[in-house]
C-alpha cells in the first residue's frame, strides 16, 4: 500500500470488525455494575492504539473512571495536535425497545446497531485508523498528535478537571480536535463554534414539620406546594424572558454576522413542532429558535414534587415541595454568579411561613465559544467544504460539553470539533446506530485534516 487512503480501503472490513469488538464491551460509566467494563474498554483502546503504531500508550487513573493516553512526537516545529474522545456509553433502558440486543452489534441498511455506536466509539475509532493508516504506509504523521481517550464524559467527567489541571505538560498542545459531535445532515456539513454552560440547583420550600390534615389545617398554614409555584412561576414572564434580576447581565450579545450565520441554517416550523409533539412554539421575544436554543440562556424547571404522589387521593397539607432547576449559560455568564442571583432571587420572593432553600445539584460547566476567526475552524470547514461539497453551516450546540472549556482553561488550546454523527442516529436512546457511510467519510476526513494541520495552521 503507497497511500494511507489505500490502506483504509484494504482493511475496512477488518476495522469494522474491530468496531464491532469494541462495541460489544458494556462500559456503561453511570452504573457502578459496568466499572470494570468502562476499565476492560479502556484496555481495549490501550491495545488498540498500540497497534496501530501510537507511542506512550497507557491507562492512567483519575480518581474515577480512567483515561487513556498516547501520542506521536515526531514532527519538528510542526503543530501539536490533541484529539480527544470518549469510550464510556450511557445506560441501555428501557431494553424493551431495542430491536436486538444493545450489546450484540447488528450490521444492516450500512448501519451498525449497538449502544454507544454513534456516541462516541464509532466517531472516536476513526483517528487511530487513520494514525495506523499513516503510520504503517508513510512511517509519520503529518503533525505531532496525542490522544486522550476518557471514560466518565456520560457522567459529566467529574474528575477530569482536576487530572486536566495536574498533567498540563502532558497534554500540552496547540488545538484540540474533538471527535464527539456530528454533522447537520448527511450531504450538509456544520461547524459547532460553541457550546452552552450549565449549572443544576435543587429549590426546597419547608412549611410545618410534617404533613397536616388539609381541612383542619388549610387555609390557617401556608401550603409550601403553593409557595413553591409562586417563586417558580416568578422567574418568568408571560413570554418566557426570564425575570431573576441580573440574569442576563453578562449575556454577550449576537453580533448581526452571527444572527445572519444562524438565519442561513434551514428551519422548518411544522417538522421542528411535529419532532417534538409541540402545540406551537414559545421562547424570549425578538429572537428565532436557532437564536434561542444555541446562544441565549435558559432555566428550566425538570422535576417538581411534594406531597401526595401516588392513586388517588389523600387530603394532606405537605410539609414540603421540591424543584429541580437547570440553566443553561452563553458566553460569558458564569455558574457561580448565576447560582447567587437564584439564591437572591428566592429569598426575596418567598411567601411568608415557608422557608426556602436553594442548594447546587452539582459543580457547573462553563459555556464555551470558539472565536470566528480561528484558524482551526477554518482548516477543518476547507475539509468538509471538499468531501461534501457544500459550505458548512456555522452552528452553536444548546447542549454542554463541559470537556471544552477545561481545555481552554488549562491548555489555553481551543477545541474543534470534527465527528461525524448524524441526529437522527438515536444517541442515549434504544436502537442507536452509527452509519458506516459516516465511518468512512469521516477517515478520508481525518487524513486530510491532520494534512492540512501541518501547512495551514500557524502556532501561538
Amino acid at each position: 500500500m503507497d497511500t494511507w487512503e489505500a490502506y483504509l480501503d484494504e482493511h475496512k472490513d477488518r476495522f469494522i470488525r474491530e468496531l464491532e469488538e469494541f462495541l460489544r464491551i458494556p462500559s456503561i460509566s453511570g452504573l457502578a455494575d459496568h466499572r470494570q467494563h468502562v476499565y476492560k474498554a479502556a484496555e481495549w483502546i490501550e491495545a488498540r492504539m498500540a497497534e496501530a503504531g501510537i507511542e506512550s500508550v497507557h491507562i492512567m487513573s483519575t480518581g474515577g473512571h480512567p483515561v487513556v493516553y498516547g501520542d506521536w512526537l515526531h514532527a519538528p516545529g510542526k503543530p501539536m495536535v490533541l484529539i480527544y474522545g470518549h469510550f464510556d456509553v450511557q445506560p441501555v433502558d428501557p431494553i424493551d425497545l431495542w430491536e436486538s440486543p444493545p450489546f450484540e452489534p447488528v450490521i444492516k441498511d450500512d448501519r451498525i446497531y449497538a449502544r454507544g455506536a454513534s456516541d462516541d466509539k464509532g466517531n472516536m475509532f476513526i483517528p487511530i485508523t487513520v494514525a495506523e493508516g499513516m503510520l504503517k504506509t508513510l512511517g509519520s504523521l503529518p503533525v505531532n498528535v496525542k490522544f486522550l481517550f476518557e471514560g466518565q464524559e456520560e457522567i459529566g467527567s467529574p474528575q477530569l478537571p482536576d487530572f486536566i489541571s495536574a498533567n498540563k505538560d502532558l497534554l500540552n498542545c496547540d488545538l484540540v480536535v474533538s471527535a464527539d459531535g456530528g454533522q447537520w445532515a448527511e450531504d450538509q456539513p456544520a461547524l459547532i463554534l460553541g457550546t452552552r454552560g450549565l449549572v443544576a440547583v435543587f429549590l426546597d420550600v419547608e412549611g410545618p414539620d410534617h404533613d397536616l390534615h388539609s381541612g383542619v389545617y388549610g387555609g390557617t398554614i401556608a401550603n409550601p406546594i403553593h409557595a413553591l409555584a409562586r417563586i417558580i412561576d416568578s422567574m418568568h414572564d408571560a413570554d418566557g424572558r426570564i425575570t431573576v434580576e441580573g440574569f442576563y447581565d453578562d449575556v454577550r450579545s449576537l453580533t448581526n454576522e452571527e444572527r445572519e450565520q444562524m438565519a442561513r441554517v434551514p428551519f422548518d416550523e411544522g417538522d421542528y413542532l411535529r419532532e417534538t409533539g409541540a402545540k406551537r412554539l414559545f421562547g424570549e421575544p425578538g429572537f428565532t429558535s436557532h437564536e434561542r436554543a444555541w446562544a441565549r440562556p435558559t432555566l428550566e424547571v425538570n422535576g417538581i414534587y411534594g406531597g401526595f404522589q401516588e392513586q388517588g387521593m389523600k387530603t394532606v397539607l405537605p410539609s414540603t415541595a421540591h424543584a429541580k432547576i437547570t440553566c443553561r449559560l452563553v458566553a460569558d455568564q458564569d455558574p457561580s454568579r448565576i447560582v447567587d442571583l437564584l439564591v437572591r432571587h428566592v429569598n426575596r420572593v418567598a411567601p411568608e411561613g415557608v422557608k426556602a432553600t436553594t442548594t447546587v445539584a452539582e459543580k457547573g460547566a462553563m459555556p464555551y465559544l470558539v472565536p470566528a476567526d480561528h484558524p482551526g475552524l477554518y482548516i477543518a470547514g476547507g475539509v468538509l467544504r471538499d468531501i461534501y461539497g457544500r459550505e458548512p453551516y456555522r452552528i452553536r450546540s444548546g447542549g454542554t460539553v463541559p470537556v471544552n472549556f477545561l481545555f481552554l482553561q488549562h491548555l489555553k488550546a481551543y477545541t474543534i470539533v470534527f465527528a461525524f454523527g448524524l441526529r437522527d442516529e438515536r444517541i442515549h436512546s434504544p436502537n442507536e446506530f452509527f452509519r458506516l457511510a459516516s465511518f468512512m467519510r469521516g477517515q478520508k476526513a481525518y487524513g486530510m485534516l491532520l494534512h492540512r494541520l501541518e501547512g495551514e495552521f500557524k502556532q501561538g
